[in-house]
């Protein structure tokens, strides 16, 4: 006789959880549609980060749904390897469009994990295919956030994604994050102060020199840190800088992507092209798991030689491009050209940010910054220790005041999806202030 777990909870290790705290207050979600969640009980929970910053378009969306259900009873699945499908060839099409000119291929996987691992290796092989096998360093950012894959967890910043897996990949550097409350608290939009420190990546090619380095990979706006957007010019200068010493620049969109910052991309926002653009979440509205990497023509240029019947990059997936995902991508990407969501977010950027930033009367509210569609609260650490405040405020908002929000220590981030208006902003203004001052 099969033995069970002691309670049906108990066989789910959930990531980025603490398990035995939700196990014993469980945040369960039973529905979606639109902007809100519904938990067993039938209660209304509005959608404070659109997921985990994926379902841009809201949850449930009937013409992705039917493209879901359509693909799944024409074809379920095909061998990415040696074989294809029109559904991925069509949205990698349409990604290219979207991206910045120059950037012409795609290469699917299925995370933003993946992206990020995948755009690393495509970097390696681009350097060994023009005979610089010894440019491998690849240079990150502090506070930086790129999955969790080894390759990720090597270039990010984050010291608690990696301190308890080993030394993760060798040869790797890290700029300084952008951020300095001092000079920059209670920003809106990109900081004033900061540009200079680009300038870093000149410390580090000085250091290392620029034959040992293949790329520097960042994101544009760094999100799961609790929303950092970049100082005025600072991606301009990191650019500048790449093109003097021959390195690529990818940037990681994985959140800034599909208009969370009120255009397809965040490097159209900045008007800086990088050498590739990682992607996922927002690609399907968060429907079915697919990523990928926008990859400059050079690139894929350099690797496309040797006989044709050769592979030209020993890398991939089994469900790179899978038959759903790229049904569900091209239906989202239907949904926000037709619904003009990228402009939507543009257009109520300035709402969305004077209405956040009301809160800063809210009690232990250190800092506040918002970009787009996106904003990070930072709160005082509580007497019980970091991450305590933040903690209650998540339970409290959920449990209380019918809100989901995300956190990140003490950071609170706010992400809601682009069909929100501005009541449904105020609203969740008027709850989250509600739960900050419930768990003071």
């Amino acid at each position: 006789m099969e033995g069970g777990p002691r309670n049906d909870r108990d066989a789910w290790w959930m990531p980025f959880t603490a398990n035995r705290a939700f196990k014993r207050a469980p945040r369960l979600i039973a529905e979606a549609d639109g902007l809100y969640y519904r938990d067993n009980s039938g209660r209304r929970i509005l959608d404070g980060i659109a997921g985990l910053w994926c379902c841009n378009a809201g949850h449930n969306r009937a013409p992705i749904v039917a493209a879901i259900r359509a693909q799944a009873g024409r074809l379920d699945y095909a061998p990415p390897f040696q074989f294809g499908h029109e559904p991925a060839f069509a949205l990698a099409a349409r990604l290219a469009a979207l991206a910045p000119a120059g950037l012409d291929h795609v290469f699917f996987c299925n995370s933003g994990s993946e992206a990020v691992d995948t755009a690393l290796k495509i970097a390696l092989a681009y350097r060994h295919a023009r005979g610089e096998a010894g440019r491998t360093r690849l240079i990150g950012r502090e506070r930086g956030y790129h999955g969790v894959g080894f390759g990720g967890i090597s270039v990010g910043g984050l010291p608690n994604n990696r301190k308890v897996f080993g030394h993760g990949l060798s040869g790797i550097d890290h700029l300084p994050h952008t951020y300095d409350r001092a000079q920059q608290a209670f920003s809106i939009g990109e900081p004033e102060w900061g540009t200079h420190l680009a300038d870093d990546l000149e410390r580090i090619v000085a250091l290392h020199d620029a034959s040992t380095i293949a790329a520097v990979i960042v994101e544009p706006m760094a999100g799961s840190t609790g929303v950092l957007p970049p100082p005025k010019g600072y991606l301009k200068r990191l650019r500048e800088i790449c093109d003097r010493h021959g390195l690529l620049l990818i940037f990681d969109e994985v959140i800034t992507g599909f208009g969370r910052l009120g255009t397809a991309f965040a490097a159209e926002r900045y008007g800086v092209t990088p050498d590739m653009i990682c992607f996922a979440k927002g690609v399907t509205s968060g429907a079915v798991p697919l990523g990928g990497v926008i990859v400059a023509e050079h690139i894929h240029a350099a690797l496309m030689r040797g006989p044709e019947r050769a592979i030209e990059l020993f890398h991939g997936y089994t469900y790179s491009g899978h038959p759903l995902a790229c049904a569900a991508g091209l239906a989202a990407l239907d949904l926000y050209r037709d619904e003009g969501l990228f402009e939507r977010a543009k257009r109520l950027e300035p709402v969305f940010a004077e209405a956040v930033m009301t809160l800063r009367a809210a009690p232990h509210v250190l800092d506040i910054r918002t970009c787009g569609l996106a904003a990070g609260i930072d709160l005082a650490p509580h007497a019980d220790g970091p991450g305590a405040r933040g903690f209650a405020v998540m339970e409290r908002a959920f449990h209380d005041h019918d809100l989901v929000v995300r956190i990140s220590g003490d950071t609170l981030a706010l992400s809601p999806p682009l069909i929100v208006g501005a009541d449904d902003v105020a609203m969740l203004v008027e709850r989250l202030g509600a739960a900050i001052r419930a768990a003071a």
